[in-house]
């Protein structure tokens, strides 16, 4: 997925580069978090030269990959990337300042970086004699719907969150009897596991979990899918130590929220098994727990969450996300 390539495809104009730098960057869609999903293509002479997408945080950016394909043949070549090249040291040097000692001639970006540490990279570009062309149009829209999550994140500080059920015409999520097998589809289910696998973190409540008893993992065709953090909201501990959620037995991480009401048994059963606790303040219903948007581990599987319950509260300062 982030092997470094040389594909000596033809470019027939910008538009095949910018559509192949959205298709790198599709790949890497839920791999790359906290850091935007990014592909960058490099054509010299109407040919591939170099291509690549972000690495995960700590790894190196797209047009890096593009750069160490392409070696000496970036010299000249016309950039394409889906996001302005950083500007700024963090925990890799700065793109712009590669491209530049590359002697890339041209970059096509199709969206401005809207991180404040990060962004400016087109005026550096500009200022060293490389010609800049930012993206619009659908090429724009299609990148900010991609990084839809990243760039929410940095307007608001928040997880993007994404509401997902099953509902009968009649508005119904269930029979009387509770039963809701099956009201989807097998379309609609194996896109369910197609944004599981771009997905940072899975939120159920503890209704959800005591009724269905789900495992919340990623199954797609062929078996290469991305677990998200598995995130349960259970204020009075009443989730038994023998729910899949929670039995340690399922592949990738769960976090259970809760409050001072559950039992401290309860808590270090659920942690001996491997499963993270976080205690927060209870909500002003006895025994729930608020969505805990704002949190040292909201930040952490940020930008792009998933909220999957039917009963889960949803404080009104959280409407924004």
């Amino acid at each position: 997925m982030w092997e470094v390539t040389t594909t000596f495809m033809n470019v027939r104009d910008d538009a095949d580069g910018r559509a192949r730098a959205l298709q790198l960057a599709r790949r890497v869609l839920g791999r790359t978090s906290p850091n935007p999903a990014v592909g960058a293509v490099l054509v010299r002479d109407g040919v591939v030269v170099g291509e690549g997408a972000t690495h995960p945080p700590g790894g190196p950016h797209a047009e890096i990959v593009a750069l160490r394909a392409a070696g000496d043949r970036a010299r000249g070549a016309t950039l394409y990337v889906t996001l302005e090249p950083c500007s700024h040291h963090g925990r890799t040097p700065p793109c712009a300042d590669a491209l530049i000692a590359a002697g890339v001639a041209a970059v096509h970006y199709v969206i401005g970086d809207p991180n404040p540490l990060a962004g400016g990279g087109a005026r550096v570009l500009r200022a060293a004699g490389v010609t800049v062309v930012p993206g619009e149009g659908a090429w724009a829209e299609e990148a900010r719907r991609i990084n839809e999550a990243f760039l929410h994140w940095v307007a608001v500080r928040r997880p993007f969150v994404t509401l997902k059920w099953a509902m009968s015409l009649d508005g119904k999520i269930a029979t009387r009897a509770g039963e809701s097998r099956w009201i989807s589809a097998p379309e609609s289910r194996r896109r369910v596991h197609e944004l599981r696998d771009a997905t940072d973190a899975i939120l159920v409540g503890s209704g959800t979990a005591l009724a269905d008893d789900p495992a919340l993992t990623t199954r797609l065709e062929g078996g290469d899918g991305r677990h998200p953090l598995r995130v349960m909201l259970d204020g009075r501990g009443r989730l038994p130590a023998t729910a899949r959620l929670v039995s340690g037995r399922l592949p990738g991480r769960t976090l259970v929220a809760t409050t001072a009401t559950s039992s401290p048994a309860w808590r270090g059963a659920l942690a001996h098994d491997g499963v993270e606790i976080v205690v927060l303040p209870p909500a002003p219903t006895e025994g729930s727990t608020s969505w805990p948007c704002s949190t040292s581990w909201a930040r952490a599987i940020s930008p792009r969450s998933w909220l999957r319950a039917a009963r889960v509260s949803w404080p009104r300062s959280s409407r924004s996300v």
